[in-house]
């Protein structure tokens, strides 16, 4: 199998960065060239720091408006030049103008089996619909909350009588696989037509 040519992946995380360690730890973990994060002491930067991947924060309280939080953050990973974006739980919701400035180039992981259960609270919100299944989805990011293109999905089962922490962790589990597959085979599929 021929070897692709390598990509220039920016993540951008809120948390504790388990989806962005995830990534590392995949085949396309040496194309990742930058963590932003909106935090000032998530763990995802130490994850970063210990890889010595560059880590650049954006925090909404260094500025005086949301819109001039989004050209630092549209500026900062633009001079990063990404080939593709990953919002690995990246909670914030990202402008029109980002999305548009990076078409078809950025991807995000949900706790549900979209369309069902959109927005912040996936897995409440499955529980509280007593769901018997829901998982985790891949998907592009639009202009909307969650509408983004399905890149690929998984189930997972709800378990009778379980909390909406267990059920988090599970899925988790879940995306952690998921996550990088789909962007190793973005990468694959996008180099491959000569996309990038």
């Amino acid at each position: 199998m021929k070897a692709r040519k390598s990509a220039r992946i920016v993540v951008l995380a809120s948390g504790t960065g388990t989806l962005f360690e995830a990534i590392l730890d995949s085949g396309v973990g040496a194309d990742v060239v930058g963590l932003i994060t909106d935090q000032s002491n998530a763990r995802a930067i130490s994850i970063a720091k210990g890889r010595e991947i560059a880590v650049y924060k954006v925090l909404l309280s260094d500025f005086d408006s949301r819109e001039s939080w989004e050209s630092e953050l549209l500026e900062r990973v633009e001079k990063l030049g990404p080939d593709l974006i990953v919002a690995a739980g990246f909670m914030r919701i990202l402008s029109p103008a980002f999305v548009e400035h990076f078409p078809g180039q950025i991807v995000n992981s949900h706790p549900s089996l979209l369309p069902q259960y959109p927005g912040a609270h996936a897995v409440r919100d499955a529980i509280e619909a007593n769901a018997t299944v829901t998982g985790c989805t891949v998907h592009f990011i639009d202009h909307g909350v969650d509408t983004g293109e399905i890149i690929a999905q998984a189930q997972v089962e709800v378990q009778p009588g379980e909390s909406e922490a267990e059920l988090h962790e599970r899925i988790k589990a879940v995306e952690r696989a998921l996550l990088p597959q789909s962007v190793e085979q973005l990468l694959s599929e996008s180099f491959g037509k000569g996309f990038w």
